[in-house]
């Protein structure tokens, strides 16, 4: 049996005093790939915002990697962060610092102590996203759909149990996009969930997935991109 890797329960999101969906349940286990749609500013990324820590939980019950939401303080919010891999569309790579040292950061902001095996880690992640031969270069350097890869490979760092990913083909043109999702989908075979807010239906239409809609703040389970 799978496990439950993200479970909400009558779980109301705002930002600030304003309600922006409610009474979300959402159910997503291990190696599922799950793609969250609607409209921008429907609310898609205000729940990966609450999924992630940065907005508070205050009604209904969530857990994430086992994390109770509604209990987690800002001093813990690192430590959620560390089961859970997140990618955004703008990239948010250190530019004045190379590959590996964008890595090797990460490492240590999560508690990564011996430097042969931060190297090591880090080998096996740009190896997993096909960046073997890049470690040395600095993000300017790289195509968008490199930049997006180093990202990925950041994600996997501390073998997340699931990716959150927020528009992450959203700067990509459509090949570079593609190989970006074949990549996902590999990633969600080997056991890491993956959520994925997206309005690119051309991707959901390619790869197939679970599918969430994000509309008049409500979120449901569909079946199709018309229902």
């Amino acid at each position: 049996m799978s496990k439950e890797v993200i479970s909400l329960r009558g779980v109301n999101v705002y930002q600030g005093s304003n309600m922006i969906l409610n009474e979300v349940d959402l159910q997503i286990h291990s190696g599922e790939f799950v793609y969250l749609i609607g409209k921008t500013g429907s609310g898609k990324s205000s729940l990966l915002k609450t999924l992630y820590g940065e907005l508070p939980l205050k009604d209904g019950e969530g857990l994430v990697a086992d994390t109770d939401l509604k209990k987690i303080t800002k001093s813990k919010v690192h430590l959620l962060r560390r089961k859970l891999g997140i990618v955004f569309q703008d990239f948010q790579l250190l530019t004045d610092r190379t590959v590996a040292e964008n890595l090797d950061f990460v490492l240590r902001a999560t508690g990564w102590k011996d430097a042969a095996k931060r190297k090591e880690r880090m080998k096996e992640v740009l190896s997993l996203v096909g960046l073997s031969t890049k470690d040395f270069k600095m993000p300017f350097e790289l195509s968008g759909g490199e930049q997006q890869r180093v990202v990925i490979a950041r994600a996997l760092l501390n073998n997340p149990e699931i990716i959150l990913a927020d528009e992450p083909t959203g700067n990509l043109d459509p090949e570079v996009a593609d190989d970006i999702m074949k990549l996902l989908k590999e990633i969600s075979t080997k056991g890491t969930a993956i959520f994925m807010a997206t309005h690119d239906y051309r991707l959901i239409n390619k790869f197939f997935g679970k599918i969430y809609r994000c509309e008049s703040g409500k979120i449901q389970a569909t079946s199709s991109l018309n229902g």
